[in-house]
């Protein structure tokens, strides 16, 4: 879900007062209460949640083959030591920004572990943009070398997840595009837990860089708290909802900061109860099968999609927005790689 639709539709769900203190009061009736921790000091019931990790092979800002490796080596070490089953989406274009044999190596380190591969597209743009011809093209062009490596494994691209969400606008564009996923065998991966990892992971790998101790751990210990923060509040999303937990799926990313943060990441499940499943197990939640009716431009996760299908509102009131210093922090280092990429 994007920062802007979350900001909008928060202001949205806050104009409404009447109806939002109604729904308010319904929630805690059922024994939600605010800044979207559930009830139980923030465990579930019986809760089940798939990690996928986006944009393999990384992202970091680092252009080190040995940097990029060491985020996977440790990332899938702490998967296993944990077991925990996930799913990487690749942007087959990031083959080719380092040394292409390692980021391959790195692929099959996935595969020889016991992960799953999905498609994220070639080169990570949207439907919006490029228009919906160029972009089934890059679905196509994402799945080359991925697809090989599954089959040498006896198995085939299946999941593809779409950058920043961007599903097609409008739903005639979408549906062209599910059409050519479902004649090529692919189904959507929809997101349905969310902690805007990618936000904290870019101010965190500039601090590990210029070995800034300090700031790495404020931003590590920031992460960890606001993701603590979203899992309670997907949680009361799933029970306005479905009056449940549902299987979740989680988006997360390929970074440094993820490698570093799996133990805690880890904990954090534990404590929710939410047991780690695989993909293929999170998605035979009856849940998935909701229809999905959105087709704006901006990309959103499914728990919106759904409330719009099933009119019903979110609990927009206990949501927050990442911390305003990381984003300020994201932005600068943002702002700093682009204008070092355009001296190059």
């Amino acid at each position: 879900m994007s920062q802007r639709s979350r900001s909008r539709l928060a202001r949205f769900a806050l104009c409404i007062g009447l109806i939002a203190t109604a729904l308010a009061g319904g929630a805690q009736a059922r024994g939600i209460v605010s800044r979207g921790a559930p009830s139980g000091n923030g465990a579930t019931a019986n809760g089940q949640v798939a990690l996928t990790f986006d944009d393999l092979p990384a992202i970091a800002l680092s252009k080190d083959e040995a940097y990029v490796e060491d985020i996977n080596r440790r990332l899938l070490a702490g998967l296993r030591r944990h077991h925990l089953p996930a799913t990487g989406f690749v942007n087959e274009y990031k083959l080719d920004d380092m040394i292409r044999p390692r980021q391959i190596a790195i692929l099959k380190a996935w595969l020889h572990a016991g992960m799953d591969l999905g498609n994220h597209t070639f080169s990570h743009e949207s439907p919006n943009d490029i228009g919906v011809k160029a972009y089934i093209d890059d679905i196509a062009n994402g799945e080359l070398v991925t697809k090989k490596l599954l089959a040498a494994r006896g198995r085939r691209d299946r999941w593809f997840r779409a950058p920043n969400l961007e599903t097609g606008h409008p739903m005639a564009a979408k549906q062209e595009i599910l059409d050519w996923l479902a004649t090529h065998g692919y189904r959507m991966a929809p997101v349905t837990m969310n902690a805007t990892d990618w936000q904290f992971a870019e101010p965190y790998d500039d601090a590990v860089l210029h070995h800034d101790a300090a700031r790495a751990a404020r931003i590590r210990a920031s992460y960890l708290a606001y993701t603590r923060e979203m899992i309670g509040w997907y949680h009361d999303a799933s029970d306005v909802l479905f009056g449940r937990d549902i299987a979740y799926v989680m988006l997360l990313h390929t970074t440094r900061l993820n490698a570093d943060c799996i133990d805690d990441l880890a904990a954090l499940l534990r404590k929710a109860k939410l047991r780690p499943v695989s993909l293929d197990t999170a998605m035979r939640d009856p849940a998935y099968r909701t229809p999905d009716r959105f087709a704006d431009a901006d990309g959103v996760d499914w728990m919106e999609r759904w409330a719009q299908t099933l009119n019903k509102t979110l609990p927009w009131d206990s949501f927050h927005d990442v911390p305003k210093d990381i984003q300020s922090e994201y932005d600068k280092v943002d702002k700093d790689r682009a204008s070092t990429d355009a001296g190059q």
